[in-house]
């Protein structure tokens, strides 16, 4: 693995809290100096050696609730904070133990090391989810995971991958706005976890698992990631397809996603293949691991026998079963694997830079492409014609043809039928930039105002996926709040 020089910078001590706002600007140099760093991360710390390793499976817990206009006039509270406030409502009930699921893998992990385990879990919280919990007072949430996060004797057990700051599923996000989750995610983790622990976060979640089809959109994505210092996505296996157009055939090994745009330019970012839907059963069950231990021979990739790896995600905190049964389930196989290592548990950048330093580039891994673009790219080699066109004759002669984009499950469309979120949500995001771009082309600190941050703030999270998940009535409302109190915020 090549080693560059880390630029010299000095790097500020972030406020979290900046004029009642969460910091999601103002230091763009700084996050670019330090995310670009090239160095591994895992490797030097890593107590697994790869030829011992024969499988391994790799858990992440996502954990999000959204920015809600539901505080005193209006005000932006976390909804969180509404199910604590109003526990007689739906299953608001579970508001505690929901607070608790954010924070017991600072307790899980400490208590396993200290009895000789070896366990890995990944964790991916919205920067919505950060914010809301330092709002509401939930301070001691955000000191448990600063244990496990700054503390050396716990960082090699624990990667943060990146998202976008508020939860928007990318596909219907402005492409102008993309990078400007991305950025306002690392800012807002660098100023609670500090800058060393920002350098360390290589890997992405996108929200929903929700990966742009359209060759524009993904390519300006893929493209941002690269930009932000991302070496690795993960993605659902059905949203990706082989350049022929097939399913992946073996899902446990890294692949290179390659991102072609409508004129022709290419990018590429590797990838891991999330597997097998989104039941929490899966992860709360430690069904990965399971399935770890029964894949057959270890795979040759690059002329080096490397081990398969069986990734999943889920929510963290939501349902029975990741309330209950994870953490018996998760203990459980963590002690199994203390006395064998065939089957180990690993975090998704510790397992990349093993293969890389075992030999193994990421141009060896197999290539994929977001599922629909073969069809899509054959039609318009055919037709001589432009990716527009291709898709609406696509789309005439086969009304499941769609490039808005492939997530977690196919049953949820994030754009039809809501036109009512996505018009004031892309008005409020060209307002925003036709206010502040001229500005920041004659003065780039504009983005250390209190005026930029709360636009940006406003802009960010109405993009929330949650405003579309949930359907119509409360939700839609909620975003339509959001919408006009954005407008003021800009005017």
């Amino acid at each position: 693995m090549t080693i560059t020089p880390t630029p010299q910078l000095e790097l500020p001590q972030l406020d979290e809290i900046v004029d009642g706002l969460p910091n999601i600007s103002g230091w763009e140099d700084a996050v670019q100096v330090v995310t670009s760093r090239t160095t591994p991360v895992f490797l030097p710390h890593t107590n697994l050696r790869l030829e011992e390793v024969h499988s391994a499976c790799a858990i992440a817990l996502h954990m999000h609730q959204p920015t809600v206009p539901a505080g005193w006039e209006g005000a932006l509270i976390n909804n969180l904070q509404y199910m604590f406030e109003h526990q007689g409502e739906g299953d608001n009930h579970n508001a505690g133990v929901f607070a608790w699921c954010y924070a017991r893998m600072a307790e899980f992990i400490p208590e396993l090391v200290s009895q000789g385990a070896n366990p890995r879990v990944m964790l991916d919280y919205s920067g919505n989810l950060l914010w809301g919990l330092r709002q509401m007072g939930r301070g001691d949430v955000l000191d448990n995971l600063k244990r496990i996060t700054c503390d050396p004797a716990y960082q090699p057990y624990v990667e943060w991958l990146g998202t976008m700051w508020g939860h928007a599923v990318v596909p219907s996000t402005p492409i102008p706005d993309l990078k400007l989750h991305i950025q306002a995610w690392q800012h807002h983790f660098a100023a609670i976890f500090g800058w060393e622990a920002l350098a360390r976060v290589k890997g992405f979640s996108p929200p929903e698992m929700h990966l742009p089809n359209h060759p524009d959109t993904l390519y300006e994505f893929v493209k941002a990631l690269n930009d932000c210092g991302y070496r690795w996505m993960m993605v659902q296996e059905h949203t990706v397809e082989t350049f022929d157009g097939q399913r992946l055939g073996y899902k446990h090994l890294p692949h290179r996603l390659v991102a072609r745009n409508s004129q022709g330019e290419t990018t590429s970012i590797t990838v891991l293949i999330k597997t097998q839907g989104s039941d929490t059963k899966l992860v709360g069950q430690m069904q990965p691991y399971y399935e770890a231990k029964s894949q057959p021979e270890k795979p040759t990739v690059g002329g080096v026998s490397i081990p398969s790896l069986v990734t999943q995600i889920a929510d963290g905190e939501n349902g029975g079963v990741m309330m209950n049964e994870f953490p018996d389930a998760f203990k459980k196989a963590t002690y199994e694997m203390m006395h064998q290592s065939r089957t180990v548990a690993m975090t998704g950048t510790e397992y990349l830079e093993l293969v890389a330093a075992a030999g193994v580039h990421p141009s060896d891994f197999p290539t994929c492409q977001p599922v629909g673009q073969y069809q899509l790219w054959q039609y318009m080699a055919q037709e001589n014609c432009t990716v527009e066109t291709a898709i609406a004759a696509i789309q005439e002669s086969n009304p499941n043809f769609h490039m808005e984009g492939a997530s977690w499950t196919n049953h949820i469309s994030w754009v039809q039928g809501y036109d009512n979120v996505l018009n004031p949500m892309n008005q409020l995001s060209a307002q925003f930039h036709a206010k502040f771009d001229p500005l920041l082309q004659q003065q780039p600190a504009t983005t250390r105002t209190f005026s930029y941050r709360q636009a940006l703030l406003y802009n960010l999270v109405l993009q929330t996926s949650c405003f579309r998940y949930w359907g119509h009535g409360m939700w839609t409302d909620y975003a339509q709040r959001i919408f006009e109190q954005g407008k003021s915020a800009i005017a």
